[in-house]
């Protein structure tokens, strides 16, 4: 019999050639269902005794463990893909996931700066400085575009098209998309290539635009590292992460009027009801406004 080990494994390797999925998303397939694996083999389950009852001792084991709402609803995702493929390659009969729900989302709005805030965080690199107008760059680049951490890292020279005002860049599910970038933060890309990049990337030829001191690719945790710093010498209070950005520059964006599918567009989300987290923002934003200036709030 065929261990759920070797049908992770063969899940796994569908992901990534018939699909042709990203590293992050597929490591992301492999934590759930190792998870699963573990809970199968701790509770001595064969793959063919797996049924409704099973999934939802995994579900609640899970909850017991205090794992966070949107983990176990990932999980969820993860095992009903896994029992498709499974069945749709004949290694299973039924699929258990068939009687399983999904767990209701529990909404939560993302911390969002305000645009003063975002001002003063802009200001605080030392710009006289090459690292700090690199960082100034960085900043700048994530609140007029609204790109993800990944996306941003991964950045090469080759992707930017200053004189047009756009900058190209590789979304989830390896999707292409244009974004366009304001003139702001195109005059301080352009400074820190002039200035700042050579004097890091000294000799070396790396094609990332954005890199550390060693003149090597600048990583995710690195961009967070240095966030956390500026925003501590901003003396802002929040819990600011490099998604902050992503969040305040689509929710200030939809608050000076500009359409939900276009900043749906501009985000790279694939379902327009991921965007539309950004209204109850905007209206939680309308509504404070509201209560501090009407004389009768």
């Amino acid at each position: 019999m065929t261990s759920i080990n070797n049908l992770v494994a063969d899940y796994l390797h569908y992901l990534v050639v018939e699909r042709g999925l990203a590293a992050n998303s597929v490591a992301s397939y492999q934590n759930d269902l190792k998870k699963f694996s573990a809970f199968l083999a701790e509770q001595k389950v064969e793959l063919t005794a797996i049924d409704k009852k099973v999934v939802l001792d995994f579900l609640e084991a899970q909850t017991k463990a205090k794992l966070a709402n949107a983990s176990i609803l990932r999980l969820v995702t993860s095992l009903r893909k896994f029992f498709q493929y499974l069945v749709e390659e004949g290694k299973v009969e039924v699929d258990p996931m068939l009687l399983i729900d999904t767990p209701k989302k529990k909404v939560s709005l993302p911390e969002v700066l305000s645009p003063k805030e975002v001002e003063a965080l802009l200001k605080t690199p030392k710009t006289g400085e090459a690292l700090g107008l690199r960082d100034r760059a960085i900043l700048e680049v994530m609140y007029a575009t609204g790109l993800r951490v990944s996306e941003l890292v991964n950045l090469k020279l080759a992707d930017l098209h200053l004189e047009l005002g756009i900058i190209q860049t590789i979304g989830k599910g390896q999707k292409e998309r244009l974004v366009p970038i304001g003139d702001v933060a195109s005059k301080w890309v352009k400074l820190y290539l002039k200035q700042s990049r050579p004097k890091l990337v000294k000799q070396k030829r790396n094609p990332y635009l954005f890199v550390n001191f060693h003149g090597n690719q600048l990583t995710r945790q690195g961009i967070w590292k240095n966030l956390k710093a500026l925003v501590k010498q901003a003396g802002i209070e929040k819990n600011v992460t490099p998604h902050t950005l992503r969040h305040s520059f689509a929710t200030h964006i939809l608050e000076n009027g500009a359409d939900l599918r276009i900043v749906q567009e501009l985000l790279g989300h694939a379902d327009i009801s991921t965007t539309q987290l950004y209204t109850h923002l905007s209206k939680k934003r309308l509504s404070a406004v509201y209560k501090q200036n009407h004389p009768r709030a």
